[in-house]
């Protein structure tokens, strides 16, 4: 594929540099590639987010991601193995330290009965939950030796498993781990035996179990999709592989790959006419994984509808985080908030872990924004040691961190903090 594509890019080597490292000699604009289209109609005054009255209804929103699965993982087999994924039966011998029956903290993928005793227990509690986000990345991490048969066959056997256990309405994204080869995701103007229409007309199919048959068509085309979770809040899920610095298929064409951020333009001006507050949801977080034209369109978009996007939720790099979002002309006003959740994989040395978003609940003047959050863990030591695994509360934001609130600029406090407060820090770290 890299051949073909480099064979074929109108770009010249220096651009090439430019997009993909980004640091290469001489200056990078990403303006000068493309800029999305944003509409005629004035920016609304911006009035700031009031945390919800006492008593006020709250939403829970469960989150999973990056579950990498491994169907053929092992408990007892090499667990450092020398390769990209280890745990299984064909793993290269010689550690001293077997993989754990749970799971393993080195070069190791989730085993399906680990998935599945999570499932389990959350199918336990659903009850508590409004709805999910999952955010992608099912196949495990044997990158260089997958086919497009092990890809739809991972889809299948963790959707099926999510269908068996969980009744309660899910909203999915792509992850980058889908495809075969890994990262590569054509633009549709790629046809034939290089279409993604393999894996894009799977997703329709499986998704569409959970969104409106009106998706399948966007899913289809470039596997992103908007719905109205209920009146008032609409969901939009984007594909952040049109936005990946390892897509290669990216350097034919890097304007707006699928026509992705127009729609997501368009489907925020018609929420902000119709009053509704909008959250995004994907896989790779933007920033320092995405081409640097494609976030600073996406920056543009959110500057742009800061009062109709509530919240945003992300995966991709396993770990607990966020992004904050400051107004382009001014910088020290932050606007928005990107929440990147934890793993279910423990590649590598994490606890396999979900979280629960508490969002300002269903009634008439409801900011839909984040009011908490709690994220959960399973301790894989404990696990291993008793053959008991127990999926228990890591922590509570707003009591860890002591926040009032968690609108955008109670965060920019908090990152304030962070610079003056070791203890502080040493806690967020954790």
């Amino acid at each position: 594929e890299i051949v073909t594509i480099i064979g074929q890019t109108p770009l010249s080597s220096a651009e090439v540099c430019g997009l993909v490292v980004s640091d290469c000699s001489g200056p990078y604009d990403p303006t000068k590639f493309w800029k999305v289209t944003l509409p005629n109609t004035p920016k609304p005054p911006v009035t700031p987010p009031k945390p919800p009255k006492p008593g006020a209804p709250v939403s829970r929103v469960l989150f999973l991601s990056d579950v990498h699965v491994d169907l053929l993982y092992k408990p007892g087999a090499n667990a450092y193995c020398g390769e990209y994924l280890c745990c299984r039966a064909n793993s290269p011998a010689g550690s001293p330290k077997p993989a754990g029956k749970w799971g393993d903290y080195r070069y190791c993928d989730t085993p399906l009965w680990t998935m599945e005793n999570l499932l389990q227990h959350l199918a336990e509690k659903q009850s508590e939950f409004d709805y999910a986000i999952w955010t992608g990345d099912i196949p495990p991490h044997n990158i260089w030796n997958q086919s497009r048969a092990d890809q739809l066959n991972a889809l299948n056997i963790v959707s099926d498993m999510i269908l068996k256990y969980l009744n309660i309405p899910i909203y999915p994204s792509l992850g980058n781990h889908e495809s075969a080869p890994v990262n590569s995701f054509p633009p549709p103007f790629i046809t034939g035996k290089d279409s993604i229409s393999w894996l894009y007309d799977a997703l329709a199919e499986t998704w569409t179990h959970w969104t409106p048959v009106s998706t399948k068509r966007n899913i289809e085309k470039g596997a992103f999709y908007s719905v109205l979770v209920r009146p008032g809040l609409r969901l939009i899920s984007i594909n952040t592989n049109y936005c990946y610095n390892l897509n290669w298929w990216l350097l034919l064409n890097t304007t707006d790959p699928a026509g992705q951020l127009q729609w997501l333009t368009q489907q925020l001006q018609q929420a902000e006419d119709k009053g509704e507050k909008v959250h995004i949801i994907g896989h790779i977080p933007p920033g320092i994984d995405c081409l640097s034209a494609w976030s600073w369109n996406y920056y543009r978009i959110i500057d742009r509808y800061e009062s109709t996007v509530a919240a945003q939720f992300f995966g991709h790099t396993h770990r607990d985080h966020f992004e904050l979002f400051y107004d382009m002309k001014n910088r020290t006003r932050p606007t928005n908030i990107a929440y990147i959740g934890p793993s279910v994989t423990t590649y590598k040395y994490m606890n396999p872990g979900y979280r629960v978003y508490e969002i300002d609940g269903n009634y008439p003047e409801s900011s839909m924004q984040l009011v908490n959050q709690q994220t959960y863990i399973m301790n894989l030591t404990e696990a291993n040691l008793t053959d008991k695994p127990t999926w228990k509360l890591e922590y509570d934001t707003k009591e860890a961190y002591n926040m009032s609130s968690m609108t955008p600029a109670d965060w920019d406090k908090f990152v304030q903090r962070l610079e003056k407060d070791t203890e502080l820090f040493k806690t967020f770290y954790r």
